[in-house]
């Protein structure tokens, strides 16, 4: 069985949801599968020097430009969200906890998360809000709520963030494809020729 498509991704990160829309597909298409891996960007960033993509001067201004061209290039919903950048950390949390539960619910809350962010502008970091989006999916949302306050999952979610970074994982999405690295949602397109016909 071929390794799986590991995909390191922020709910805050625009090109994260971008790439979420494509990159399941693109596995399917070439018998992988995707392990998808929650990371929390602000770390990386500590260690990289790097800021904000919306922040930072010019630059800033272009990217949000680029985010929105690039959702309709794709023909994927997209509304920058009026409180950008968002603190994701309980719903990075979550993501984890369903992973490590083996939920069938686990992809489907990422996705959730995502639209509910980048479509609904809704804040997925407050608990209530987590609560709601497992109430869609039938996720026992007491459970969830105990989870992303569980001592254990906060160090969990902290190790996998770390660990993450010591692997060079700077940025979402950030993909590993037979350990070799690719970031960005715009490298799908060379993702899928390594898929096709192996290393180049």
């Amino acid at each position: 069985m071929p390794a799986p498509i590991e995909f390191y991704f922020d709910f805050a990160s625009p090109y994260s949801y971008l790439a979420l829309n494509g990159i399941d597909a693109l596995a399917a298409k070439y018998g992988r599968s995707v392990d998808y891996k929650p990371m929390l960007l602000g770390a990386a960033f500590k260690v990289s020097g790097q800021g904000v993509l919306t922040e930072i001067p010019l630059k800033g201004e272009y990217s949000k430009r680029d985010f929105a061209r690039s959702a309709r290039f794709l023909g994927v919903p997209f509304k920058l969200p009026s409180t950008f950048p968002l603190n994701t950390v309980n719903t990075a949390r979550a993501a984890l906890w369903l992973k490590e539960q083996g939920s069938a619910k686990s992809i489907p809350f990422v996705h959730r998360a995502f639209r509910a962010y980048f479509v609904e502008d809704r804040n997925i970091n407050d608990a209530a809000v987590i609560g709601e989006l497992a109430d869609e999916l039938g996720i026992d949302k007491a459970a969830l709520a105990a989870a992303i306050q569980d001592a254990g999952i906060k160090e969990r979610l902290k190790a996998h963030v770390e660990a993450a970074i010591a692997r060079g994982v700077f940025g979402a999405p950030f993909f590993f494809v037979d350990g070799e690295p690719f970031w960005g949602h715009d490298r799908l397109p060379q993702i899928e020729r390594w898929l096709a016909s192996g290393p180049f």
